[in-house]
């Protein structure tokens, strides 16, 4: 059996950022070989992840990119367990490691990015593992990316909702000063689609249907049923799709309305919502 020494528990420490007594332990089941006591650290983090896999993560960390041109942003968020957590120095290195990859990859999926090898070695989805192992909670990453003519972006003040926004037909409007007032739109008010065009087909036949109930259980007749559902339905495009929606800053204008005024023909392409524990 190798004698473990505190230089070689610190050596351990420094190389994979594991507490003391866990790197202590597992260069002692290893008999002191570094590169198998850093496996039985990963193994360590995957029992952890396999354990907590039900674990509500309603706490974390949101970052964001947008390229220098304007044409592309990408947001990861970080979800975890506790607040605590969201605040350490290693939790919030690993979201900018990971939106780091995500940029210099240009990944354009959650599974393309887990995937990413950095310099190490190790994948993006072993870096999270490992943490897992080290804090002893469930992470589970989120990542959306989006081009356009122009993206803007907003992180909430808690920083755990973002939005990349992108914009068309933006003319010399200033898209960063517009696209955040529309970003922040989307946060507060959680549009299901840019416009009614991109609410999907079940959505609509839900709302169809739940309007004909509730005129029916009001007592009106049949043959009104299907006229009344579409007036509400009209209801949910103007209240939860976002160019027609009312302008939380003025709600004279709707979205549609307000981007058109700062540049004649300005409209949104898409957009992403992201937010941990909402």
């Amino acid at each position: 059996m190798a004698a473990i020494t505190a230089a070689d528990v610190n050596k351990l420490r420094t190389m994979t950022g594991a507490g003391m007594m866990d790197c202590k332990k597992a260069l002692t089941e290893a008999d002191g070989d570094f590169e198998a006591a850093r496996d039985i650290l990963r193994k360590a983090g995957q029992k952890i992840a396999d354990k907590r896999a039900e674990n509500e993560t309603s706490e974390g960390f949101v970052a964001v990119n947008v390229s220098e041109d304007g044409t592309n942003g990408k947001l990861v968020a970080l979800a975890c367990e506790t607040e605590s957590v969201a605040k350490v120095a290693n939790f919030r290195e690993l979201v900018q490691r990971i939106l780091d990859a995500a940029v210099r990859t240009n990944a354009t999926s959650k599974e393309e990015l887990l995937a990413v090898k950095e310099d190490d070695g190790l994948t993006i989805q072993e870096h999270i593992t490992d943490l897992m192992g080290k804090i002893g909670e469930k992470l589970d990453l989120t990542y959306a990316t989006l081009t356009a003519e122009k993206v803007a972006s907003y992180i909430h003040s808690d920083s755990k909702k973002g939005v990349l926004v992108g914009l068309k037909n933006v003319g010399s409007a200033d898209a960063a000063a517009v696209g955040r007032d529309v970003a922040m739109q989307i946060v507060a008010m959680k549009p299901v689609a840019v416009d009614k065009d991109g609410v999907d087909s079940a959505t609509v036949e839900r709302e169809i249907e739940i309007g004909k109930e509730q005129a029916r259980a009001e007592g009106k007749p049949e043959a009104m049923l299907e006229k009344i559902a579409q007036g509400k339905l009209n209801k949910f495009y103007k209240e939860q799709t976002l160019l027609n929606q009312e302008f939380v800053k003025d709600n004279s204008l709707t979205i549609a309305q307000l981007l058109d005024s700062k540049s004649k023909g300005m409209t949104v392409s898409d957009f992403k919502r992201v937010a941990i524990g909402a």
